[in-house]
């Protein structure tokens, strides 16, 4: 059953990178290296991997710090830190979709977040999303606030399972708070650290309910595309299959590659802790 519903499109999206398939073409031609041959000198292909390495790098950085501190304000059993954590998991069982309409509201010219900018004294009214520089760097903040839940779950979770006799045991040896941390919760919790950066690794990558419905690729000309986004472009709104296969083909080859570095020196910091 994994190989019908996982290996199998797989296998079968590779392929037809390799070919020149298009949706209504009566016949399909084997081109080899073609297609990848012309991503490669395509300067669209590059900016959207551009903008995907940009906000893969803003959302793996910032949900993992935010959220351990979190965790660790919110690390007590208490009805109210409990009723905490729910509120901050809710954004993640929110739809792309959803979230992004949301926050749409809320970054229009005329939205909540400019008005109360301007309550406070700014004067120039930030263009969330209509300036090029600073739309892609608004998707990736609202990606962070989505996944910031799933960080702080995953944070508490390894947390709770830090044994509370070795934090006793450093205040009785006189550690204060950063030395208990570095020395016992950042040891204990590492392997809720490899999670948080895989999932928010991939997260990052497959970034594109959240472009389509806040910005569609604009402003400009792909100046928040992610690789993602336009795979889908090209292959469904488009008629490119054989282009967005090859594109596809190459975005699974780079995050294998890097969910496997990542794996293997978090893991190896894992084992030497």
């Amino acid at each position: 059953m994994y190989g019908l519903l996982v290996l199998v499109p797989i296998v079968w999206t590779v392929a037809l990178g390799f070919t020149d398939k298009t949706r209504f073409a009566p016949s399909t031609e084997w081109v080899g290296f073609g297609q990848f041959e012309r991503l490669a000198g395509n300067d669209q292909f590059w900016l959207v991997l551009k903008n995907t390495f940009v906000v893969t790098a803003v959302v793996v950085i910032v949900p993992n710090v935010v959220g351990l501190a979190i965790a660790l304000l919110l690390d007590r059993e208490t009805r109210l830190y409990r009723l905490l954590r729910s509120v901050f998991f809710t954004p993640v069982i929110l739809s792309g979709i959803v979230v992004s309409v949301i926050w749409q509201s809320l970054l229009r010219p005329d939205g909540v977040l400019n008005a109360v900018l301007a309550d406070l004294g700014v004067s120039s009214a930030p263009r969330w999303l209509a300036d090029p520089r600073m739309a892609l760097f608004s998707i990736a903040g609202i990606l962070c606030w989505q996944m910031l839940g799933f960080c702080v779950v995953v944070y508490l979770a390894g947390l709770n399972a830090v044994p509370r006799e070795l934090y006793e045991a450093a205040i009785v040896d006189g550690a204060g708070w950063w030395r208990r941390f570095s020395s016992v919760t950042w040891p204990m919790i590492a392997a809720s650290v490899t999670i948080n950066t895989v999932m928010l690794l991939i997260s990052g990558f497959k970034v594109y309910e959240h472009i389509l419905v806040l910005t569609n690729g604009g402003p400009g000309r792909n100046s928040t595309a992610s690789i993602a986004f336009d795979v889908i472009e090209k292959g469904v709104r488009g008629d490119r299959i054989g282009s967005a296969a090859a594109e596809a083909t190459v975005m699974l080859a780079i995050i294998v590659l890097l969910s496997g570095v990542v794996l293997r020196l978090l893991q190896r910091r894992e084992v030497q802790l």
